[in-house]
């Protein structure tokens, strides 16, 4: 009996939907709920933390059938988040990674999806009638829903980035630049707490979301789907 290698050996594929299309989904969702409450939709637009509470029961009065839609869509959106999640992280530790890293981008990719569904949950209450009215209910469900929606969203969402790009980028799974570029996204996901303080700190929200939009469905395309399959064959 003799062992021969094969000349070319067989590739193991790993079972589970298509990362890229997968994320691009997600961000479809997300990005069509944001057009009801942006200037696109017309004025007056979504607002701001800082806003007066004049400003945020004017809004919230008028334009509840936007706010209903944008909620139900960033709702749906938090789905193929959490496929994404599962299925990037169910790639990673086929593709042999084994570091801390890919649980870390598990918790984050998780708690993103559920802050997501927490926080479209709250925007849908804010959209009952005779809720805008009273002040102080309003102002504190928009708070929770900015805290929900804001860094609640890109701070879990920056650890989703950083456990992929570093176990990625160190397994030489990404390339260097795509896996620097996610560290990056993730440094400003985790400082955009600050806004809970610093008011000013705001951007660092959309400065961590879009980006990191665009980097997910990137390395969803680049992740490798297949191994080599080491085992040698055996011939009499």
């Amino acid at each position: 009996m003799r062992t021969a290698q094969n000349s070319e050996r067989p590739r193991l594929q790993h079972k589970g939907p298509p990362l890229g299309i997968v994320a691009g989904a997600f961000v479809l969702l997300f990005l069509i709920g944001l057009y009801p409450v942006t200037a696109f939709n017309g004025k007056p637009v979504f607002p701001a933390p800082y806003e007066p509470l004049s400003v945020i029961m004017t809004y919230f009065q008028a334009r509840s059938s936007a706010v209903l839609l944008c909620a139900a869509l960033h709702f749906g959106a938090a789905v193929p988040l959490g496929i994404f999640t599962a299925t990037a992280v169910s790639r990673l530790r086929f593709l042999g990674v084994r570091a801390a890293g890919v649980d870390i981008a598990q918790f984050g990719g998780f708690l993103t999806a559920f802050m997501m569904m927490v926080s479209s949950s709250v925007l849908w209450a804010m959209t009952y009638s005779g809720v805008a009215q009273d002040g102080a209910v309003i102002e504190a469900l928009y708070r929770l829903d900015f805290a929900f929606g804001g860094p609640g969203f890109s701070v879990p969402f920056g650890l989703l980035l950083a456990g992929i790009s570093v176990t990625a980028g160190f397994s030489r799974l990404l390339p260097k630049w795509l896996a620097v570029t996610g560290v990056l996204i993730a440094v400003v996901g985790e400082l955009s707490w600050l806004d809970i303080l610093f008011p000013k700190a705001l951007p660092l929200i959309p400065l961590t979301r879009f980006p990191g939009f665009v980097w997910l469905i990137a390395a969803g395309f680049w992740l490798p789907r297949t191994i080599a399959n080491e085992r040698s064959q055996t011939v009499a």
